[in-house]
């Protein structure tokens, strides 16, 4: 991975779009001041309305949920009124007898409680973790639709702290919280009603307790929520910086800059410390009042019940059951309100998820209409019907852009590359080579200025056609889990062992593939065969060749080849470059000998265009540029 820094540098290795088309992935980054803007966090309407839309798609088995959960708690709440119709029988003297029912009745209730509860749970669960996968799904989809720029300006640690750190926030309260949570909220609302029948005075003892448990809630979702997003932010901060130290270990410590990187890494923890230690705090005073609001409401329930008793106006079994109720409100309501806690956890991180659904919906959710017509197409050939054909014309017109505001790494670039034909792009580190590719690509939105592909602008395009007619490939390359063909078909699911085959004949790569150990059928990726970086790339250029795209754009694609594999990986670009619109950036000028025409930028300009011949000819820029290279040769 080839990284560059300073101001106005072009990283030449810089993460292209293609982890989405299938040629290659990167974590590369161009000097960008505003990288590490995070991704939006939705607010909270936004946040409710999804997670209504994601129920939705569940609406019969959430009914038969709550159903379920209802009786569950009407049937746990039958006990305490079955012993006070004991106390009764004890008190008006009443043969023991008289107990066996209310007894046989408080057993089966438990009984009935407990299954029920246990099957309600077990169908809330089941709700919200299909509700939660299809939040992943989601997100998934949104995250990978969108142009590699903007993940990568908000930085990998921000995008792996939501699907991994927030979604198990969720994933933990669905399994242990909200259960839990949703049962006490019945219990209590029930529990209230059973109280109101006993006598409407118990219920309103009661109610000393509401204020003072209204305040705590209060002051905890008033300073709980903005607390809890600081948490999540900054342990994404801290997962960003130990990312970018471990990810640069190499660099760091050959330049010894460990001290540093370790006080940066330090640095943010302590901010992600800090932020805990107040919702530590905040935790604990809430806790606090909700015990003094349960002394409160006890104390008043015996004491309205001392009352009644002694005026005659109900019995000491009814005034026991509401005591019972009442203490049996200790548990759901402490769940209720202490969860919160956990809820306000869980509802920062489903933010942040639901944040990345705000950005701008995929594309290609334009192009089924056209496809429904016209049915699937063959990749490289026409777009949809009424559009005309695409055959490769790639067209930029007056490009600039800059990656901070007052700082332009390309300034009105104009080119056009015919049908079929290959353009070389030569020029030194930071000439804004890479940031060329990537805006012919589609991957970056150029901020003056237009590209178009066959006169169709790429932002008219959907996005899935947009990927199938234009696909870069960089220097750092991705291996996917999996089998060798298996990783090939991601990206051609209708390859056939003989089109791969084929595929490999053309570009040169059979003898190494059947050297392997099954060949095709070799496990490669993270648990599977190594495969050195040359063959890596030349994997990637087996994607593009299969994936058959109009435009083909290379950023260094060969660059680590070393010598023995150099020739193999040159001939393999110009294989896969056969029949195609190509836009290569050059790292060795034997490929911009062996292209159309060559283009020489220089700090974000064109310079030089034409022939190989022309401008060795010219005595400009590339002649220099060739008459180095070719004495180091």
């Amino acid at each position: 991975m080839t990284t560059t820094t300073g101001t106005g540098t072009d990283a030449d290795a810089e993460a292209t779009i293609s982890a989405s088309t299938g040629t290659g992935t990167g974590t590369g980054t161009e000097s960008d001041p505003a990288a590490g803007a995070q991704l939006p966090t939705a607010a909270p309407h936004e946040t409710a309305r999804t997670t209504l839309r994601l129920l939705a798609r569940h609406r019969l088995r959430l009914a038969a949920t709550v159903l379920v959960l209802l009786a569950a708690t009407a049937s746990a709440l039958a006990v305490p009124a079955l012993l006070g119709t004991m106390v009764d029988a004890v008190a008006d003297g009443r043969p023991w007898s008289a107990l066996l029912a209310p007894a046989g009745g408080i057993v089966a209730a438990t009984a009935a409680g407990v299954g029920l509860g246990w099957w309600g749970q077990l169908l809330l669960a089941r709700t919200a973790q299909h509700t939660l996968a299809g939040l992943r799904e989601d997100v998934f989809a949104t995250a990978v639709a969108q142009p590699s720029a903007v993940l990568e300006r908000a930085g990998s640690g921000d995008l792996v702290s939501r699907v991994a750190g927030d979604a198990e926030a969720v994933n933990t309260v669905i399994g242990r919280v909200l259960p839990a949570f949703v049962g006490a909220l019945f219990t209590i609302a029930l529990t209230l009603v059973g109280i109101g029948m006993i006598d409407p005075r118990f219920a309103l003892a009661m109610l000393l307790a509401t204020p003072v448990q209204y305040l705590a809630l209060r002051r905890f979702l008033a300073r709980s929520g903005p607390v809890y997003r600081s948490v999540r932010e900054a342990e994404a901060a801290r997962g960003q910086q130990l990312i970018e130290t471990l990810a640069g270990a190499d660099t760091v410590t050959a330049l010894r800059d460990q001290p540093r990187h370790r006080a940066a890494v330090a640095a943010t923890s302590e901010r992600a410390i800090g932020h805990e230690l107040r919702a530590v705090r905040l935790r604990t005073t809430f806790y606090g009042l909700l015990n003094l609001a349960e002394f409160i409401g006890l104390a008043a329930v015996l004491a309205v019940g001392y009352h009644l008793v002694g005026a005659g106006a109900v019995t000491l079994g009814a005034a026991t059951a509401a005591a019972l109720y009442f203490h049996q409100l200790f548990g759901p309501i402490g769940v209720l309100l202490s969860n919160v806690d956990e809820l306000q956890n869980a509802g920062a991180g489903l933010a942040r998820l639901v944040g990345v659904l705000t950005l701008p919906a995929p594309a290609q959710a334009q192009a089924p209409e056209a496809e429904a017509e016209t049915g699937p197409e063959p990749r490289g050939t026409s777009t949809p019907a009424g559009q005309p054909a695409l055959t490769g014309r790639l067209t930029l017109e007056n490009v600039s852009y800059g990656y901070a505001p007052g700082r332009r790494t390309l300034h009105g670039v104009t080119l056009t590359v015919e049908p079929g034909e290959t353009v070389a792009v030569v020029g030194a580190s930071g000439a804004g080579k890479t940031t060329l590719a990537k805006i012919a690509a589609g991957v970056l939105a150029p901020d003056t200025g237009r590209v178009l592909l066959d006169g169709t602008p790429l932002d008219h395009l959907p996005t899935a056609e947009l990927r199938r007619r234009a696909v870069l490939v960089s220097q750092e390359v991705h291996v996917f889990d999996g089998t060798v063909a298996e990783d090939l078909r991601l990206f051609a699911p209708e390859a056939t062992d003989a089109g791969i085959r084929a595929a490999a004949d053309r570009l040169g790569a059979t003898a190494w593939l059947d050297a392997l150990p099954h060949g095709l059928d070799t496990h490669v990726g993270a648990a599977g065969e190594p495969l050195t970086a040359a063959r890596a790339q030349h994997l990637a250029l087996l994607r593009l060749a299969l994936a058959a795209p109009a435009v083909a754009l290379l950023d260094e694609a060969t660059a680590e080849a070393g010598t023995a594999d150099a020739d193999l990986l040159e001939h393999a670009a110009t294989a896969a470059l056969t029949g195609r619109t190509g836009l290569v950036i050059a790292h060795r000028l034997g490929q911009a000998a062996r292209a159309d025409r060559v283009v020489v930028m220089d700090a974000g300009r064109i310079v030089e265009l034409g022939t190989h011949a022309e401008l060795a000819a010219a005595g400009g820029p590339y002649a220099r540029l060739w008459a180095s290279w070719t004495r180091e040769r």
